[in-house]
C-alpha cells in the first residue's frame, strides 16, 4: 500500500543522511518534500499540516541539529510522529464473562463489510472461541445467502478449537422494507440464540447502503439501542482513500465507534486513509483485511506500518506469519533434517506450501528491511511455485525421495506430466542439491543453536544469537582448536 510513499520518504532522508551537519534551512526544505508526498498519498489536509508542523518543531532541536548522524535523527523522530498519529492502538476485542460479547459490525455497501464478518469469526475461531454470525443485512437478500456459505467455510478449516454457529431468520427478509425494524428483531433474537448456545461472541452483520443516509442511521441507531453491543466497529475501504475518513467521521457520530476495519490493505491504493482515520475520528484502527482468502484479517499495528512506511520493513509480522504455518516442532525437525543431509523434495514441497499459505511472494520479501524499495519494478511471478509443484508432484514417491534416480528417461516424463520442459526440471533438481548442501553446511557451522534460540527451543546462551561462541557451563568460553601449520622456508 505505502510503496509510493516509502519511495519519497526514503528519497528525503537519503538527502538528509548524505550532509554532515544541517541546518534549518535543510530541514524545513525536507519537511515540504514530506508534506507534498503525504497530500500526494491522499492523506487528510489537517492531518498533514499537523504532522509537519510536530516534526518541524523536533527537528529543530538542538539535538539533531548538533548530531553527528542528523538523518538517522531525523528518522527517528519521523517514526515516532507516525506512530503517534496512527496509535496507540490495541487492537484486542474487549470479551465480557458471561458472554456474549456482541460485537456490531457496520459499513457502507461493497467496502466488504460481509466478508469481513466472516474473517472476524475465523479469527476468533483460530483462537478458540464459540462464535455465533448473525446476518442482519436485510438491505441485500443475497447477503444473508453470502454469509451463511463464508461461515460454513470457517467452521470447516481445522484450524482452531472454536466453533463457529450461522443465524438467519428468512422469513424477515420479506418483510424488510415492510415492517419497521425487522432487523432489530433478527439482532434481538439472535442475541438470545447466541446466549443459549453459550457462545463466546456474537457477530452482528448489519445492513448497508451506496451512501450514508438517514434510513440507514435510523436502522443502526435502533439496533444498537435494542442489544446495546460491547463493541462498535466500521468497516471502510482503504481505496476510497478520505471518502472513507469521512464515512467513519459520519457513522461515529451516530453511533460512537470503538474501531475501524480497513480492508484492501494489501490493494496499491495510497495509503492515506490509514494515515487520517485515527486523527480524524479519535477511533483506531483495530484490523486490516490484507486478502481474499477468509484467514487474510490481521490485527494492526502502528509501529509495523510505521516501519514499513520508512523502508525498514516488519520482520515481527512476517515471524508471526511463519510461527502460523510451521510450529516449532515442525521447525525443529526439519532443521535436523537438514543437518544430516536427509531432506527430501517431499519435504522441500511441504516447505513451498507453508510459503504459499503465507502470501504473495512479493508482499513477504517487501517485509524485509531494505527490500520493499527494490521490489517496486520487479515482477515476481508467484506462478513459478505452481509449476515447481506440479514438477514435485509428476514424480513418483520413490523419485522423490532419492533424486539420484532422475535419468535422462525419468526427467522427460516428468517434464510431460508436468507441462514444463526438461530443463526446468533439471533446474530445480540442480537448485535443490544446492539448497540441500548449503543447508548441511549452515547447520554445521552452528546455526542449529541459533535457530533453536529463535524458536523458543533448548537454553541457548545470548551470546550464539549475536554470532559469538557459545558459553560452556560456569560461564567460560570453548576456544576454538586450530591445526598448526608449518611455515615454509623462503
Amino acid at each position: 500500500m505505502f510503496e509510493a510513499l516509502a519511495e519519497r520518504f526514503s528519497d528525503v532522508f537519503r538527502r538528509l543522511s548524505g550532509r554532515g551537519k544541517i541546518t534549518e534551512s535543510n530541514v524545513r526544505e525536507a519537511m515540504e518534500q514530506v508534506r507534498t508526498a503525504l497530500l500526494e498519498a491522499d492523506v487528510h489536509y489537517e492531518v498533514v499540516e499537523s504532522f509537519t508542523r510536530d516534526v518541524t518543531a523536533k527537528a529543530l532541536g538542538t539535538e539533531v541539529l548538533s548530531s553527528l548522524k542528523p538523518g538517522q535523527q531525523m528518522v527517528k523522530i519521523v517514526y515516532d510522529e507516525l506512530v503517534a498519529l496512527m496509535g496507540p492502538v490495541d487492537s484486542h476485542l474487549l470479551e465480557v464473562h458471561p458472554g456474549p460479547t456482541v460485537v456490531m459490525v457496520c459499513g457502507l455497501q461493497g467496502s466488504g463489510k460481509t466478508t469481513t464478518c466472516a474473517k472476524l469469526a475465523a479469527y476468533l475461531k483460530k483462537r478458540g472461541k464459540s462464535v455465533m454470525v448473525a446476518a442482519a443485512d436485510l438491505q441485500r437478500p443475497a447477503a444473508v445467502h453470502q454469509l451463511q456459505v463464508l461461515c460454513g467455510q470457517v467452521q470447516a478449516e481445522p484450524k482452531g478449537g472454536g466453533q463457529v454457529h450461522f443465524y438467519a431468520e428468512m422469513d424477515k427478509v420479506a418483510e424488510y422494507g415492510k415492517a419497521v425494524g425487522a432487523a432489530v428483531t433478527v439482532c434481538v433474537h439472535a442475541v438470545a440464540a447466541a446466549r443459549e448456545r453459550k457462545c463466546d461472541f456474537l457477530i452482528l452483520d448489519t445492513a448497508g447502503r451506496l451512501h450514508i443516509n438517514e434510513p440507514l442511521m435510523d436502522e443502526l441507531r435502533r439496533v444498537n439501542q435494542a442489544v446495546s453491543p460491547h463493541q462498535v466497529l466500521l468497516v471502510v475501504d482503504a481505496m476510497t482513500g478520505q471518502d472513507a475518513v469521512n464515512s467513519a467521521k459520519t457513522f461515529n457520530q451516530q453511533l460512537e465507534l470503538d474501531g475501524v476495519i480497513l480492508t484492501k490493505f494489501d490493494s496499491d491504493t495510497r495509503g492515506g486513509a490509514a494515515l487520517s482515520v485515527k486523527h480524524v475520528t479519535g477511533k483506531p484502527i483495530k484490523f486490516v483485511g490484507v486478502g481474499e482468502k477468509l484467514d487474510a484479517l490481521e490485527e494492526f499495528h502502528a509501529e509495523r506500518v510505521a516501519s514499513r512506511i520508512l523502508g525498514m520493513g516488519d520482520v515481527v509480522s512476517l515471524v508471526e506469519k511463519a510461527q502460523e504455518q510451521v510450529s516449532a516442532e515442525q521447525a525443529l525437525a526439519m532443521q535436523e533434517k537438514m543437518a544430516r543431509g536427509q531432506m527430501t523434495l517431499e519435504d522441500f514441497l511441504e516447505q513451498l506450501r507453508s510459503i504459499r499459505r503465507m502470501g504473495p511472494m512479493k508482499s513477504l520479501l517487501g517485509m524485509l528491511p531494505g527490500v520493499g524499495a527494490a521490489l517496486k519494478d520487479l515482477d515476481l511471478d508467484d506462478k513459478q511455485m505452481n509449476r515447481t509443484e506440479a514438477i514435485i508432484l509428476s514424480m513418483t514417491p520413490q523419485e522423490r525421495r532419492d533424486i539420484d534416480l532422475l535419468d535422462n528417461s525419468r526427467r522427460r516424463r516428468i517434464a510431460r506430466g508436468s507441462g514444463t520442459s526438461v530443463q526446468e526440471v533439471g533446474q530445480l533438481v540442480k537448485s535443490f542439491e544446492m539448497v540441500s548442501r548449503m543447508s548441511k553446511q549452515v547447520s554445521n557451522m552452528g546455526m542449529m543453536a541459533r535457530m533453536k534460540a529463535l524458536a523458543g527451543l533448548g537454553q541457548v546462551d545470548t551470546a550464539v544469537l549475536e554470532g559469538g561462541a557459545p558459553r560452556l557451563p560456569g560461564g567460560a568460553s570453548p576456544r576454538p582448536k586450530f591445526k598448526q601449520r608449518k611455515r615454509r622456508s623462503r
